[in-house]
């Protein structure tokens, strides 16, 4: 099969023209999908955010004795990045068929799984399975994986673990068992404004600002010549950067501010990670110190803007076992962006990244899809779904 069925392009059209860029609400695709599947006689959880603007939305398939423990869970995630500025050559709202490619926000990242795992819905609910099979949506991946902790949350609560986890990010259809973690800091140094000329009378948040610069800059050059390292990696080793900068409202003030941004993305520990967010604490710490030599109310202030687990799952792994009984092959190498397969796996679910499209189109203006990519998807759907067939 080289093309997918009429219903995946269907749902991929309606996906795409819901805008669920992650400063928006999810609700209207939530609504869309679960109103479907209570349409087909499933369980559907829904579990809105605090503010009841965003929620995760789960669809169990019963096993043929209607249990709900255990069984393989297909993972995506709702919300998109934004097309703010982006040079698009036909509307990103609109799924748009061209030079036999399908074009949309989305498409790629990762509405297109999403398609696919919705259009066969009806398909597994009307089969008699060994196990059950859930389809979990989440909110907030693009901005941190916000939502896959609650939803992990909340499959514990409902009593339902699942064996193993497909995460529908894309790479080819290839399976990935490894990438980094991302940890995402602020840090806002507060200073004292004075007149440039009196540079004694302030505290300078700039030149402290410098000081926690050097300090990041030499985190970065040590892991890159220390290690530890993973050679799975095309950078086999943890990496960081400051990656924004702000200070200063006048070229004759002393700058009362600075404010800085960086990341680090790890092949470490979520244990380790917290220890190194806690050793670039303790620096901001020693820097306020300094300042407050200076002028008693200065101040750094840190936060974690967001966090995303590691993902280090073992060849022998049992959803490394299933896929490839289903066809699936093993990408050797690692990759560096994040996705919610660390989430799941740290709860215990064996979980690998599979699914239609390429990486290298997400995020980007004109983004798009190829349908072979949808359709080895359904395929692979559908060879699910024999493996599960009871009779």
């Amino acid at each position: 099969m080289t093309d997918p069925s009429p219903a995946v392009v269907d749902w991929l059209g309606r996906l795409v023209a819901l805008d669920t860029t992650s400063r928006d609400s999810n609700l209207p695709l939530i609504d869309l999908v679960a109103g479907h599947a209570r349409g087909l006689g499933l369980p559907v959880g829904v579990f809105p955010d605090a503010d009841a603007i965003k929620a995760n939305l789960l669809i169990t398939v019963p096993d043929a004795d209607g249990r709900t423990e255990g069984g393989v869970m297909l993972s995506g995630h709702s919300d998109v990045v934004p097309t703010d500025g982006q040079p698009w050559t036909s509307d990103p709202y609109t799924l748009t068929a061209r030079d036999g490619l399908l074009y949309g926000r989305g498409t790629s990242d990762m509405k297109g799984f999403n398609a696919v795992v919705i259009a066969a819905l009806e398909r597994l609910a009307g089969t008699a399975l060994t196990e059950p099979v859930h389809v979990a949506l989440s909110y907030d991946e693009e901005v941190g994986c916000l939502g896959a902790r609650p939803l992990v949350e909340s499959l514990a609560s409902a009593g339902i673990a699942p064996r193993v986890c497909f995460v529908g990010e894309p790479t080819s259809m290839r399976m990935i068992r490894g990438h980094k973690s991302i940890n995402l800091l602020d840090a806002r140094l507060y200073g004292v404004a004075a007149h440039s000329s009196l540079p004694t009378h302030g505290v300078n948040a700039i030149h402290y600002a410098a000081d926690l610069v050097a300090y990041w800059r030499a985190r970065c050059d040590a892991w890159r010549v220390d290690g530890p390292f993973d050679e799975a990696y095309p950078i086999p080793s943890t990496t960081g950067a400051v990656t924004m900068i702000a200070g200063g409202n006048g070229v004759n003030i002393v700058p009362a501010l600075c404010t800085l941004t960086l990341e680090f993305r790890s092949i470490g520990t979520p244990e380790q990670d917290a220890a190194e967010i806690e050793a670039f604490r303790e620096r901001c710490r020693v820097i306020e110190a300094a300042m407050r030599t200076e002028d008693a109310t200065a101040r750094v202030e840190v936060d974690v803007r967001a966090q995303t687990v590691g993902l280090d799952t073992p060849e022998d792994a049992a959803v490394v076992a299933l896929g490839r009984e289903l066809g699936l092959q093993v990408e050797p190498a690692k990759v560096t962006y994040g996705t919610e397969a660390g989430v799941y796996a740290r709860a215990g679910i064996s979980t690998v990244v599979c699914g239609p499209g390429d990486i290298a189109q997400a995020h980007k203006p004109d983004e798009f899809i190829d349908p072979a990519q949808l359709a080895l998807c359904e395929a692979f759907v559908d060879r699910l779904i024999g493996h599960l067939r009871r009779y």
